[in-house]
């Protein structure tokens, strides 16, 4: 049987009780290592468990995805994802090939940023479309995310942002010359984030949904002891510092309910800005 297990958000200890006991009998152990991470490192996670993991990069995932798959009919293979197994369509294809091939599959659940993201205190039934920032470059700046955000924002509702993650990539001259060369890894931040909003508001849409006053709220490490929440406008997001990866952004919607207002507040980098931008921003209508 193939197993997908989720893993949580922060450290090796997050792992369900049956998804710890899944991995400890299991004849191989494969943990996902390119939408997510933990928070801590792959020596520690395989002297919790006790064994070897197998780290499964993109490659492995998109091309490689027999060597996984291979003899899970006959023995328990496990897959460990960060989060909840099924947060990316990439694990989605990945059982369904299992499906094809006619192995078992069983999926063990955990946590994620797609819910834990309520400790930012919004609540999570007024959550839109959530979409992914990606890293801009000199000749690339998609701005498709920005038409979804603006479907948010027009029925009032909060949009959680999921910030680029760039683990084991190439660099274009090395992709085109075949050579496996990889980039250092790169985490996309809170100020990252906020700065490309800016950038894209003020130069390409000019739809006045992401604007330098407009609130949000970026969120660092959620899940860990030292997690970090703080509440400002895009423009002083823009220039916050909240410590190591991984990093989210939220933009709060319209149609913020007052105990929502009361509990980001507490975050806010600064009390007075905050309730300026809420009370001309239109917020809680």
């Amino acid at each position: 049987m193939l197993y997908f297990i989720g893993l949580g958000l922060s450290n090796e200890k997050d792992i369900t009780v049956s998804g710890l006991e899944i991995v400890k009998s299991a004849s191989r152990v494969y943990l996902e290592a390119y939408t997510s991470i933990l928070m801590i490192s792959q020596e520690k996670l395989e002297a919790f468990y006790g064994r070897p993991v197998i780290v499964a990069d993109r490659e492995m995932v998109e091309s490689s995805a027999d060597e996984i798959l291979a003899d899970a009919d006959k023995q328990d293979v496990a897959f460990l994802v960060v989060g909840d197994p099924f947060g990316a369509t990439t694990h989605t294809d990945l059982l369904l090939r299992a499906r094809a091939l006619s192995i078992p599959t069983r999926t063990l659940h955990n946590a994620s940023i797609m819910n834990a993201i309520g400790a930012c205190g919004l609540q999570l039934y007024n959550f839109g479309q959530t979409v992914s920032m990606v890293f801009y470059l000199d000749n690339w700046r998609p701005a498709s995310w920005y038409d979804r955000v603006a479907e948010n924002a027009n029925l009032g509702l909060h949009t959680l942002i999921l910030l680029d993650i760039k683990v084991k990539e190439q660099s274009w001259e090395n992709l085109a010359r075949g050579r496996k060369v990889f980039e250092p890894p790169r985490y996309m931040s809170v100020a990252q984030c906020a700065a490309q909003m800016i950038e894209t508001e003020e130069g390409e849409k000019k739809a006045g949904v992401c604007t330098r006053e407009r609130l949000a709220i970026g969120v660092a490490r959620l899940g860990n002891i030292d997690q970090k929440i703080v509440v400002g406008t895009l423009e002083e997001l823009a220039d916050a510092d909240v410590g190591e990866p991984l990093h989210s952004v939220v933009l709060v919607g319209k149609k913020c309910h007052e105990l929502e207002r009361d509990f980001i507040r507490e975050f806010a980098i600064n009390g007075e800005t905050f309730d300026e931008a809420y009370k001309n921003g239109g917020y809680g209508v």
